[in-house]
């Protein structure tokens, strides 16, 4: 099984930021959808973001447009998720997930990922 490793999760106060990582085997191919997805207590998991690694092209979901931002460092394989100017609706647990040689089509549907982290808690207060 491969595995997906997050970190940088935890408590902050509404406003503030936090950086979310999150580190893929090196058997990951160069051109895979790398994504997030948070699922928040008693409702449905929800597509943040995601990447594709061969090009770098972001996708962020409307919902926290101009406050997140997907990146990647290819060199340590790791994807990261700034997010900024926290709410307290965005507490939730976030997950990492991969896509093995897929574009980022369709990113927000989560039956397209192969691989899925074990999560890292947010919690937003007020």
């Amino acid at each position: 099984q491969v595995e997906l490793v997050e970190s940088g999760g935890g408590s902050v106060q509404a406003g503030g930021s936090l950086r979310l990582s999150c580190v893929h085997s090196t058997m990951f191919s160069t051109s895979n959808c790398m994504a997030w997805f948070r699922q928040a207590p008693g409702k449905e998991r929800e597509g943040v973001a995601a990447i594709y690694t061969y090009s770098g092209d972001p996708y962020v979901a409307d919902s926290v447009k101009g406050r997140f931002t997907i990146s990647q460092d290819n060199a340590k394989d790791t994807v990261s998720l700034q997010m900024n100017s926290l709410k307290p609706e965005d507490t939730a647990m976030y997950y990492c997930a991969a896509a093995i040689l897929s574009t980022c089509h369709n990113w927000s549907g989560e039956g397209k990922y192969n691989y899925w982290g074990q999560g890292t808690q947010v919690t937003v207060s007020s």
